[in-house]
């Protein structure tokens, strides 16, 4: 059976004690539901406090490099991050490939170099709005897929969790409508049953991750091939991201 999953991203936000204190009410609000697997995504500096807090909701990378160490400045290893306990990584985040230039090849080291460490890579797709108002979302995200995650083993790919997010609707206040979301997920899945095989479509869990909130989260997730939801903005709330998860 699919994990529902409900990952907040937090991105370049919040300050130390922010950030403890938006965890601590999370853990406080968050109920016994153990159907669903909660998870965010701090900035890298806070993790270790984080951590500390011992929680029932995972702690994970926003980001890493794909390499145990060296003469990288600036950056945080693979081997650093699992050091501190984290379990999930980010991968392919469109902010990673708009603003640093993260290509395919890129992606695909980091996503190997995950698993290779026992790290569950979130791999995110997705399409800006000129693909989108072409029609050619389908080739778009497959493409994404075919060169960063689809060289794996039916095994290792049933190790990943997939992140459908359309650019267009990040940080926008947009979402894909609820019929545009299922599409996309349904064709993730269908690409990994010819890809591959049915047992392994039916294990991964796929996301959605486009300005999914408190108030779409339940129409998004009762879609049959729609997990749960990679959330930004709304994640920064305690009690929207709570509504969010129990929306399934």
């Amino acid at each position: 059976m699919r994990k529902k999953i409900v990952a907040g991203n937090w991105k370049m936000n919040l300050l130390p004690v922010e950030a403890q204190i938006l965890y601590r009410e999370i853990i406080d609000k968050k109920s016994d539901d153990s159907s669903v697997e909660m998870m965010v995504f701090p900035p890298a500096l806070y993790i270790s406090d984080l951590m500390k807090m011992n929680a029932e909701v995972s702690v994970g990378a926003q980001n890493f490099y794909p390499e145990e160490k060296g003469a990288f400045t600036g950056e945080i290893s693979v081997a650093q991050v699992t050091a501190m306990g984290v379990k999930q990584v980010l991968i392919g985040h469109s902010e990673r490939r708009m603003y640093f230039e993260e290509n395919g090849q890129l992606l695909k080291r980091k996503v190997d170099a995950a698993l290779n460490f026992d790290l569950t890579p979130i791999f995110c797709c997705g399409e800006p709005l000129d693909i989108r108002e072409k029609n050619g979302q389908g080739d778009y995200v497959l493409r994404q897929l075919e060169e960063s995650l689809f060289h794996l083993s039916a095994e290792k790919l049933k190790k990943c969790v997939i992140a459908y997010e359309p650019v267009w609707a990040i940080g926008t206040g947009k979402t894909a409508s609820i019929e545009q979301a299922e599409e996309m997920h349904a064709s993730i899945r269908r690409w990994i049953r010819e890809k591959y095989d049915h047992t392994t479509a039916d294990a991964i869990s796929i996301l959605y991750g486009g300005s999914c909130n408190a108030s779409n989260a339940k129409e998004l997730f009762a879609c049959p091939n729609v997990d749960g939801g990679l959330i930004g903005g709304a994640s920064l709330d305690a009690d929207s991201f709570i509504k969010i998860a129990q929306s399934f």
